[in-house]
């Protein structure tokens, strides 16, 4: 997700509901898909009354659609609301036409307010705390990231560990491949349990062939958006030093540690960089904007890092222009690598693609190409309800305006860097395909396939039947939470 802050309160023919408008994969306060989010006030958790019922939930909803929407001639006309037996399946089909389009991907929805500003403001969630992709080949759960204090890596769950079955006890353990066969994909998540703390699942785990049995009960926990292990370190090598920032996702309580790190990359002459968001599904815009300015000491205050643009009839909204901003911990980058795959998204696009006018080839995308979201939201709650409305209302753009990467940013990347992400290996280990690869790069070597050319070797060989790479796991309705963190469980 996307968001901005930018303080505002709009009537929307219905009472109660607030506007503040933030912009891309989060705002200042908010959060979202997408290069901006209106960021709304904060509101307290709502006491439910009369006014919430379906209908008048779905108006809310269609509301917000009707003066906001950016695609307004691809909204749906005649969806008998009656018809849908909950707001997320009656946005669905008003904006289909969009979705049809490959303009929104599901970035329209209705979520928690309570449940987003827990998230944006700390990372607060609750769940085992770990990412996970589902290997078809091995019929097993890849865990590709664990979180610092959260129960998984308490039980010995990292990057890496393979789940094999899961139960609620040892006696009804089952397979995962079992679990797909009868149920798809989506008994995965279904066997998983609900993520609300003191779900305990039994997990039968593979830790580099050793197999155990480990009982993990769901707890809440603060997600630390720059890890304590890998976030934010210097490599040496070669007689050089390179900066290795790993961002999980743009929340505000992010600000300090980037701060922090740059801090160090300055004072120890560090130019060379590499910036991580392999799995970072977005956030806060205003995050975003302060890692541009963190990259930006050669930079100056007229220089656009960042700008949006909102449908005509909210054309008085496109005042929002971001220049690069001064700040004690910038750096001067000589070169940036950043890795990437499809679960990169929103805010984190939304700094690649502001940096490449001014680093051109001296600045690559490493791993594989992006999600591609290049639009971001509006937050505008019904405070009542605890329901939070998230639109898709401005695309946004770097000093040149490009804006156009729904396909993703790898073709917009002339050098990119094929790269796969290597799970034998920790986060921030020069070992780790993709951060080897990064480094390369900023060594002065050529990438010797580009990403757009190892996609098509990919569709060759999965017509011939050949492994499939693991793919993240998504329920159907994610939380606020696994929005931002494609996986998260």
């Amino acid at each position: 997700m996307m968001g901005r802050s930018k303080q505002s309160v709009a009537a929307v023919t219905l009472a109660a509901l607030m506007l503040a408008s933030c912009g891309g994969g989060g705002g200042s306060s908010g959060g979202g898909g997408g290069p901006v989010t209106v960021t709304p006030t904060p509101s307290p958790t709502p006491t439910p009354t009369g006014n919430c019922n379906l209908s008048t939930r779905q108006a809310f909803a269609k509301a917000v659609i009707d003066e906001w929407y950016l695609f307004p001639g691809d909204v749906a006309t005649g969806v008998n609301a009656a018809s849908y037996g909950d707001v997320e399946s009656y946005i669905d089909a008003l904006v289909a036409p969009a979705r049809a389009l490959g303009k929104d991907r599901y970035f329209t929805y209705i979520t928690s307010i309570a449940e987003e500003n827990a998230f944006f403001s700390s990372g607060s969630s609750a769940g085992f705390g770990v990412r996970m992709a589902y290997d078809p080949g091995a019929q097993e759960i890849a865990v590709i990231e664990a979180y610092e204090g959260a129960p998984a890596l308490a039980a010995g769950i990292d990057r890496g560990t393979r789940i094999i079955a899961i139960g609620t006890s040892t006696a009804n353990l089952r397979s995962i491949g079992a679990i797909v066969a009868a149920e798809g994909t989506a008994g995965i998540t279904d066997a998983l349990g609900p993520n609300d703390p003191g779900v305990t699942r039994v997990l039968r785990i593979n830790n580099s062939g050793m197999v155990s049995d480990v009982t993990v009960a769901k707890a809440d926990y603060e997600l630390d958006p720059v890890s304590d292990r890998y976030g934010a370190k210097i490599i040496a090598e070669g007689g050089r030093n390179y900066g290795y920032i790993n961002l999980r996702t743009f929340i505000s309580s992010a600000d300090p540690q980037l701060r922090a790190a740059f801090l160090n990359f300055r004072n120890q002459g560090v130019t060379d960089i590499v910036v991580d968001f392999r799995y970072n599904g977005g956030g806060l815009v205003s995050t975003a904007e302060l890692m541009g300015d963190l990259l930006g000491r050669n930079r100056n205050s007229s220089e656009i890092f960042s700008q949006t643009r909102f449908r005509p009839s909210k054309a008085a909204e496109n005042d929002d222009v971001h220049y690069f901003a001064a700040r004690p911990e910038s750096i001067a980058p000589t070169r940036i690598a950043f890795i990437g795959t499809g679960s990169t998204a929103s805010a984190s696009e939304l700094v690649i693609n502001s940096m490449l006018p001014y680093l051109g080839t001296n600045m690559t995308l490493v791993g594989s190409n992006t999600y591609g979201k290049p639009v971001g939201q509006v937050a505008l709650d019904k405070a009542e309800c605890d329901d939070r409305m998230r639109v898709v209302a401005f695309a946004t753009g770097n000093s040149t305006g490009q804006s156009d990467y729904y396909d993703g940013l790898a073709s917009k990347i002339p050098n990119s860097c094929a790269a796969f992400d290597d799970l034998a290996f920790p986060l921030g280990d020069p070992r780790e395909s993709s951060l080897r690869t990064a480094i390369d790069f900023l060594a002065g070597n050529a990438c010797t396939v580009r990403i757009a050319d190892a996609s098509a070797g990919a569709a060759a060989r999965s017509r011939s039947a050949a492994p499939v790479a693991p793919e993240i796991l998504m329920p159907y309705r994610p939380s606020a939470a696994q929005r931002e963190l494609p996986g998260l469980f």
